[in-house]
């Protein structure tokens, strides 16, 4: 690869060390420098400790977490985020189809060198803004999605997803929402889950987000407010067929919204919500929140 001096900020509770290096080694060529995350900091101040170090390439070897706190260190710069995908979900890693589970292969495909510049996400629940790199909302999410009972992913694959979505949806009320987009007028809706992300794609190859693209400098919204077994049967059609196997057969590039399931865009995006709500971003669980402020940063990040 181009790049001469590389950081490698590795989470030790997802790899062992001598097995990570013993790749690095092997894949690698160039000044690599080496940073281990901990408990209080899964990775940002690692990550502008490398850019001031003069790394190029930076490389996140965990999970989503860890890929997250990397990527906001890195976010601006000119140095690339490289990914050992070592986690659950490997959300990112998915959506730019990063290899999974094979660590030489992951290495490889950033020692070919070849970036591309990818949008971020940023959200503001009351303190600093937080970067997201695929999605962050309340009810159905990323995490209930990775923690889909395994026996039945095993037996029915995506299927399992849509009885996930479906227990999610029984222990969910419907709450009072307001949505004000690009700084237009708010308007109230009514929902139980309210998803904005970067990127669509989540285990299984179910796409919640199904416009979503990486680099196109939008954020994209699903609004899920599915009342009772008529309309969750409607969210299921929507996600499974109307933006799933339809879209695969027809190539149609445009999301369907429908009475339960509504699809929106936007830069920017201001959220009050009528009660606290427990709240995520990526999969992660920050606590409950009553309002949010979210915004995409185009092209604000370089990827292998």
């Amino acid at each position: 690869m181009t790049a001469t001096k590389i950081g490698i900020i590795w989470n030790p509770s997802k790899i062992d060390e001598g097995t990570l290096r013993s790749a690095v080694d092997d894949a690698l060529d160039g000044d690599v420098q080496w940073w281990e995350t901990s408990e209080d900091d899964p990775g940002l101040g690692m990550a502008k400790e490398a850019i001031a170090a003069g790394c190029e390439t930076v490389i996140a070897v965990g999970g989503d977490g860890t890929v997250r706190a990397v990527a906001e260190g890195l976010a601006g710069s000119d140095a690339a985020l490289g990914i050992v995908p070592q986690g659950t979900g490997n959300l990112l890693a998915r959506n730019l189809e990063v290899p999974l589970d094979d660590i030489p292969a992951a290495l490889a495909r950033i020692s070919a060198g070849e970036t591309r510049q990818i949008d971020l996400g940023w959200v503001n629940t009351g303190g600093e803004d937080q970067a997201f790199m695929v999605m962050v909302g309340f009810g159905i999410d990323a995490q209930m999605l990775v923690e889909t009972d395994d026996d039945l992913k095993d037996r029915a694959g995506w299927l399992a997803y849509v009885e996930a979505m479906g227990r999610a949806m029984a222990g969910t009320e419907m709450t009072g929402i307001t949505l004000a987009l690009d700084g237009g007028g708010a308007q109230e809706v009514r929902g139980h889950t309210l998803l904005i992300g970067n990127c669509g794609m989540v285990q299984g190859g179910v796409r919640l987000l199904p416009d979503a693209k990486l680099d196109d400098g939008l954020l994209d919204l699903l609004l899920v407010s599915a009342d009772g077994a008529l309309q969750w049967l409607d969210t299921v059609r929507s996600v499974v067929w109307d933006n799933g196997i339809r879209r695969l057969l027809t190539r149609d590039e445009t999301a369907v919204s429908t009475e339960s399931t509504r699809h929106l865009t936007a830069e920017r995006i201001r959220v009050e919500l009528e009660q606290p709500l427990a709240f995520e971003i990526d999969g992660e669980e920050v606590g409950e929140v009553s309002s949010f402020d979210v915004h995409v940063q185009a092209g604000g990040l370089r990827v292998h």
